[in-house]
C-alpha cells in the first residue's frame, strides 16, 4: 500500500530540486502502530511512556537520516515542568441567595491548577461576570471596565464576543465572526483574568462555541502540565477550568439575570461587568512533581544559507492513562493525534534526506506538552536552538486523517498570509486537489497547535490537521467526510479509542506528507522570503526583525 506522488507535483517538485521518493504508508503505518500501543501508555509528559518514546524517537530520526540538532550536540531540549493532579475529594461550592451549592467535578465543573501546591484552598472569594473576558484596544472592545478582579473568581463566556452576532448587531465582524480570534480562546482569557488578579477562572462551555464536548474538556480528569517559572515571574491564577452552561445559567438566574438576555448584552461594547452577589470556595488536595521533560529536534544542514531554516515539528505526547471507559480501557493512545502526524514528519524527513542536500536547513522536532497548553513548542520558541528571525516558516502536522484519500486540502487560518496560501494552494494543485478553507473556524485551530507557537514570534506558518474541516473524500465526498470528522471529535478526540488499526487507509495522510515535502522542499530550495498579511497580528513581529534577514527579504519571490 503505498501513495504515488502526481506528475504534477513532480512538476513543482524540480523547481530547486530533485524530484522526490515515495512516500510510505506501511512506514507511517508501523511507527503510528508503536507510537500508539500499550507500551507507550499514553506518552505523557514524565511517565514511562516518555522513558519509551524519546529513545524511540531518536532513533527513527537516526534511521530517517537526520542528525542531532538539540542541546550540546544531543537530539533532545530538556523542558522543565511541573506536573499537577488533583486528588479526592474535590470540594467546591458557590454560596448565593442564602444558601451553599455544591458543584459536582467534574460533571459541572472541570478544574485544574498550573500552580505549584499542594492543596487549593479558596473560602467565599466573590464572583464576577466578565462578558467573554477580552479586552481588545485596538479593536475598540473591554469587557472589564476597569472591575477589581484581585482575589475575585472570573467568570468568562468562550469564543468571541462576535460569534453569535447576527447581521444587525453592531459587534458582527469586529473579532472574526465565525472565525475564532486568540482573544476566544481559553488560554488567553485564564492569562487576562491572571493579569487582573483574580484567584481563579472560569469559562463557560458550550459545545459549538468552544469547538468541542464536554467529554473533551474533562478528558484530563484533574491534571496539568506547565512550564516551570520562576518565583519572581508574574503567576497564574490559583485554579482554572470550565463551568457547564446550566450551571453558570442557574448562577445568574439566582442573581436576577437571564443567561441569554446576558449574552446578548456582552456582544455589545456597553457590557458592564455583573456582581453574581455569589462567593466561590474550594478545598482540593494537589499533588505536584517536578519533572524534565524533553523535546527531540534533528536536521539536516543546508548546503548554500545553513543559518536560514524551515522547520517541520509534531507533538508526541497524548493524555497517558485515565480513568476507565466503558470498556475498562484505561491508556489514551493519541493514534491519530498525534502518532500519525510524527510518521508523516518522518516520511518528509526521509525523503529529504534520501535526496540532494537542500540549501537551507531543514529542522525537525517532535514536541512534549502540547495537550497541555503548547509547553514543549513554547519553550523551544522562548529558547530557540535556531534564530527566529532567520526561519523562513514553520509547517506543522497535528492529527491526520485515516479514512481514505480526498480531493481537496483544506486550510487553516485563511487571510494570515498569502504567501504561505500561494504555496499551499500551488503544492495542492499538483496533486490534483483543490483548497477548501477550514469549514470549523470557531473552533479556532489556528491558535490551538504548536505552530501558533511560532506565529506569536512572527515565523510564518501552515497547520497540517483534520479537525479543521470535513474533506470531501474520494470515496463518499464530503458527508463522508463529515461522518468521520463528526464522530471522530464526539468519541474518539482525546479518548481511548483515538487507537491504531490495522483497517486504516493511510492514502490521505500520505496526501498530507507530499503537500508539505513540496511546501518545505520549494522553501528550502528558494530565497523565498514568506510574508504575512499587513492585517495579521504577526505582521509587526515580524517586522521588527526584518533587519536579520537578507536585504530585499520584505516580499516573497514567486522564484518562477
Amino acid at each position: 500500500m503505498k501513495a504515488v506522488l502526481f506528475p504534477a507535483l513532480l512538476a513543482f517538485l524540480t523547481i530547486g530540486a530533485a524530484p522526490a521518493p515515495q512516500v510510505s504508508n506501511e512506514r507511517m503505518s508501523d511507527v503510528t502502530k508503536v507510537l500508539a500501543s500499550d507500551a507507550f501508555q499514553g506518552r505523557a509528559p514524565g511517565t514511562p511512556g516518555e522513558e519509551k518514546t524519546i529513545p524511540y524517537l531518536i532513533d527513527q530520526f537516526k534511521a530517517a537520516g537526520l542528525e542531532p540538532a538539540g542541546e550540546n550536540g544531543g537530539w533532545t531540549q530538556t523542558v522543565p515542568m511541573i506536573h499537577t493532579q488533583l486528588k479526592a475529594p474535590v470540594d467546591v461550592s458557590v454560596t448565593q441567595s442564602g444558601q451553599t451549592i455544591p458543584l459536582n467535578f467534574p460533571n459541572e465543573v472541570y478544574l485544574g491548577t498550573v500552580r505549584p501546591v499542594d492543596r487549593i484552598k479558596i473560602e467565599n472569594a466573590p464572583m464576577v461576570f466578565v462578558g467573554y473576558g477580552v479586552t481588545a484596544p485596538e479593536r475598540g472592545w473591554d469587557d472589564f471596565k476597569g472591575v477589581d478582579l484581585k482575589g475575585k473568581v472570573a467568570v468568562m463566556l468562550v469564543n468571541d464576543p462576535d460569534f453569535e452576532a447576527g447581521p444587525g448587531e453592531p459587534v458582527a465582524g469586529k473579532f472574526g465572526g465565525k472565525t475564532m480570534t486568540y482573544y476566544g480562546r481559553w488560554t488567553y482569557k485564564y492569562e487576562e483574568a491572571a493579569r487582573r488578579g483574580a484567584i481563579a477562572a472560569l469559562v463557560v462551555h458550550e459545545t459549538d462555541a468552544a469547538g468541542y464536548p464536554w467529554t473533551v474538556v474533562k478528558s484530563p480528569a484533574g491534571e496539568n502540565y506547565a512550564i516551570a517559572l520562576p518565583a519572581d515571574a508574574p503567576q497564574p491564577v490559583l485554579l482554572q477550568g470550565w463551568i457547564q452552561r446550566d450551571a453558570a445559567a442557574a448562577l445568574l438566574n439566582r442573581a436576577g439575570y437571564d443567561y441569554d438576555a446576558v449574552k446578548r448584552q456582552a456582544r455589545t461594547a456597553a457590557f458592564q461587568p455583573i456582581d453574581l452577589k455569589a462567593t466561590f470556595s474550594a478545598d482540593i488536595p494537589v499533588t505536584v512533581a517536578h519533572i524534565t521533560s524533553h523535546n527531540v529536534i534533528g536536521k539536516l544542514t543546508g548546503t548554500t544559507y545553513p543559518n536560514e531554516t524551515v522547520s517541520y515539528s509534531g507533538h508526541w505526547d497524548a493524555y497517558g492513562i485515565g480513568p476507565p471507559d466503558a470498556q475498562g480501557r484505561t491508556i489514551r493512545p493519541g493514534a491519530a493525534d498525534d502518532a500519525l502526524g510524527l510518521a508523516a514528519m518522518l516520511e518528509d524527513a526521509r525523503l529529504f534526506a534520501s535526496g540532494p542536500r537542500p540549501q537551507r536547513t531543514l529542522v525537525f522536532a517532535a514536541w512534549t506538552g502540547e495537550e497541555r497548553g503548547l509547553l514543549g513548542s513554547e519553550y523551544y520558541a522562548e529558547h530557540p536552538l535556531f534564530p527566529m528571525e532567520t526561519m523562513v516558516a514553520n509547517l506543522t502536522f497535528d492529527t491526520l486523517q485515516w479514512n481514505g484519500p480526498v480531493k481537496d486540502a483544506v486550510l487553516v487560518g485563511r487571510g494570515q498570509s498569502s504567501d504561505m496560501e500561494r504555496l499551499f494552494a500551488d503544492a495542492a494543485k499538483a496533486q490534483g486537489r483543490y483548497v477548501t478553507p477550514e469549514n470549523h473556524p470557531e473552533r479556532g485551530l489556528f491558535y490551538r497547535a504548536d505552530h501558533f507557537s511560532f506565529a506569536k514570534r512572527g515565523v510564518p506558518v501552515l497547520l497540517d490537521m483534520a479537525l479543521a474541516g470535513a474533506y470531501d473524500m474520494v470515496d463518499g465526498g464530503r458527508p463522508a467526510g463529515e461522518r468521520w470528522l463528526d464522530d471522530f471529535t464526539a468519541h474518539c478526540y482525546h479518548q481511548t479509542c483515538d487507537a491504531w488499526a490495522p483497517t486504516w487507509n493511510l492514502k490521505g495522510a500520505a496526501q498530507e506528507a507530499e503537500l508539505f515535502y513540496a511546501i518545505g522542499n520549494r522553501l528550502a530550495n528558494s530565497r523565498e522570503w514568506p510574508q504575512w498579511n499587513p492585517t495579521s497580528e504577526f505582521a509587526k513581529v515580524r517586522a521588527q526583525s526584518a533587519g536579520a534577514r537578507p536585504q530585499g527579504s520584505g516580499k516573497a519571490e514567486r522564484g518562477r
